[in-house]
């Protein structure tokens, strides 16, 4: 049992940016696995979207042995997680395989939204947490601010919090005696029967679905039969091994320690996160306490260009939700697009970020509706449905009433952007809560606002409007009732089931006009004139035209009676009319994507 004695598994949290996963380089240096001289940045952030971005999007383990200040090695199993409220779900499943957390909080930033949920994530875990002050030398580093900060809002202890600087490495060997000394041992019995929680997985297109575990009690190795116990499904273990900066096999995985096993597993749904991994000859009698469910937030839409790729994003969509199970998706079908896929996600980043994801790793090419959020209708028999897509939405006569989703938003920023931040709150229907001054250099606004104005372009122009200091993090509040009405979009007089949306009445008319803008300037001109038009039922409440190519058919007229050329005219109008009634315009993928972009024209 020395080994672990000698074993910490521990994340690293906090708010997006504020150094979690530079600290993780500096880990990985006292480890020796990378070279001070010639390390690249961000190690363990290896997607590409990762490095465009700046941003944790996945959770990464890595396997360390590091050596304390006695010379003594121990086995650290680190963990480094997302910042961004997209992705709590990712640190969500991180923590359930540890038992500590380095909670880290940027000194020129102090304690943030996302530092309180991560905290409190950690907390509902029993995890011992370890709170650290980063960026000590950056100027205008806070110290003692930021000290006094976590005291009060998180109710950690002073000589508790430490001091470093991740880029330089001050102060990480502190750190790594405190994560020795204060987080515990993994406990477990190398006897008992095996029970290894499944945290991720990812697919090989050699080996099968690659599953990674935290062992609890008794042990894998290669050979071995398992069973998932969720699905019952049975398979024989190929690989075992650990992480390191790339997968490394080894012999056995034994209690406390966490790695991935293959075997084989060809079909990704038939591995799910949470599940509990056992062996078929001597399996145990209860699972581990999994995960709680992820609720996606907002829907949208992804349908192929190519009407034949529709099996290969069904199978991409399968590998995608391997790694990332805080999306679901389930087959639907549309007049305009055919065959294609309803998406839940948790936010819109999450929502760019898997679109991005599908077109880089698994060469799909696809077009996104407008995003929805799930709203609660009730009706006139007094059932209660739920509706996540605008086109399944019923007859007006059979509802009485459309509740819409509605968080608690937490706004963070600094005094002097409250009055412009209070003007952007206002004008997206929300109400005001509660006003909190922590410290001088920063206030927390609360308010209730309806979801479907947070998914739009809320968070951007929030970051706009506070010079990028300004941030946010909200959580499901409940449905209300509101005012809610389906728009439709026409093209010449026929409805696009795939551009229809719901939104607040009093904002129809306006958001529609901005749509319908857009989409002029997308949809390519053609030799008859289109009309643009939204429709609340049968009434029109927008419309734009896009005019035709005109040939011109008096080109060869050197004078002469004008009634030969009255002739050619109205020849060519009857012409336009035929073909306008016979034409079908084709819509580009850039008229979707103008209306997904959650960048407003007028933004500058």
């Amino acid at each position: 049992m020395e080994q672990i004695s000698r074993t910490r598994n521990f994340s690293i949290i906090a708010h997006i940016d504020h150094g979690k996963s530079t600290l993780a380089d500096r880990l990985l240096e006292k480890a020796g696995l990378i070279n001070a001289r010639n390390r690249e940045g961000q190690v363990l952030d290896d997607m590409s979207l990762e490095r465009e971005r700046g941003i944790t999007i996945r959770a990464h383990p890595v396997t360390l042995n590091i050596k304390n200040k006695k010379g003594e090695s121990y086995r650290f199993n680190l963990i480094d997680t997302p910042g961004h409220v997209d992705f709590t779900y990712e640190v969500s499943r991180s923590l359930k395989s540890c038992e500590g957390a380095v909670l880290l909080v940027d000194a020129s930033q102090g304690v943030e939204a996302q530092t309180i949920a991560n905290t409190y994530l950690a907390l509902e875990r029993d995890l011992v947490i370890i709170p650290v002050v980063n960026k000590i030398d950056i100027k205008g580093a806070d110290v003692e601010g930021t000290v006094k900060e976590i005291e009060e809002l998180l109710g950690l202890k002073e000589e508790d919090i430490l001091r470093i600087s991740a880029k330089f490495g001050t102060g990480v060997d502190d750190l790594i005696e405190a994560i020795i000394d204060r987080i515990p041992p993994p406990s477990g019995n190398k006897e008992a029967p095996l029970r290894a929680l499944v945290f991720d997985s990812h697919f090989d297109t050699y080996k099968g679905v690659v599953v990674y575990v935290r062992i609890m009690d008794g042990t894998i190795r290669r050979g071995d039969r398992i069973k998932f116990m969720s699905t019952g499904k049975e398979f024989q273990v190929e690989e075992v091994g650990i992480f390191k900066l790339k997968m490394e096999q080894v012999e056995v995985l034994e209690p406390g320690d966490v790695g991935y096993f293959t075997a084989t597993i060809r079909e990704p749904l038939d591995v799910s996160i949470g599940d509990t991994v056992t062996h078929v000859e001597r399996p145990t009698n209860a699972p581990i306490p999994g995960f709680r469910k992820n609720m996606p937030m907002v829907f949208a839409g992804l349908y192929p260009i190519n009407m034949q790729e529709f099996e290969s994003l069904k199978k991409s969509l399968e590998k995608l939700h391997l790694n990332d199970s805080a999306f679901t998706f389930e087959p639907e079908n549309s007049k305009a697009l055919g065959f294609g896929f309803r998406a839940g996600f948790s936010g819109l980043l999450h929502l760019e970020i898997t679109i991005e994801r599908l077109k880089r790793e698994f060469g799909q090419e696809i077009i996104a509706t407008i995003p929805n959020v799930v709203y609660e209708v009730v009706l006139k028999d007094k059932s209660v449905i739920h509706i996540d897509n605008p086109g399944k939405l019923p007859d007006p006569s059979k509802i009485e009433e459309i509740r819409e989703p509605i968080v608690t938003a937490s706004i963070m920023i600094p005094p002097n952007f409250i009055g412009n931040v209070m003007k952007l709150v206002k004008e997206r229907r929300g109400k005001f809560i509660d006003m909190v001054y922590p410290e001088s250099r920063r206030t927390i606004l609360k308010y209730e606002i309806p979801l479907q104005e947070v998914i739009t372009d809320f968070f951007d122009k929030l970051k706009s409007l506070t010079r990028g200091y300004g941030t946010l993090d909200y959580e499901f509040k409940g449905f209300v009732k509101a005012d809610l009405v389906k728009v439709d979009f026409l093209i010449n007089k026929q409805p696009v089931d795939a551009l229809s949306f719901i939104v607040h009445r009093e904002k129809a008319a306006y958001i529609s006009r901005e749509m319908l803008s857009r989409m002029r300037k997308t949809i390519p001109r053609q030799m008859f004139e289109v009309k643009l038009q939204a429709a609340i039922g049968s009434k029109i409440i927008a419309s734009e035209r896009i005019v035709p190519y005109r040939k011109d058919v008096l080109a060869k007229c050197y004078g002469g009676d004008v009634t030969r050329k009255r002739k050619l005219l109205e020849k060519q109008k009857r012409g336009k009319k035929r073909m306008k009634q016979i034409g079908k315009v084709q819509i580009p993928q850039e008229a979707f994507l103008s209306i997904l972009s959650v960048k407003s024209e007028n933004k500058k």
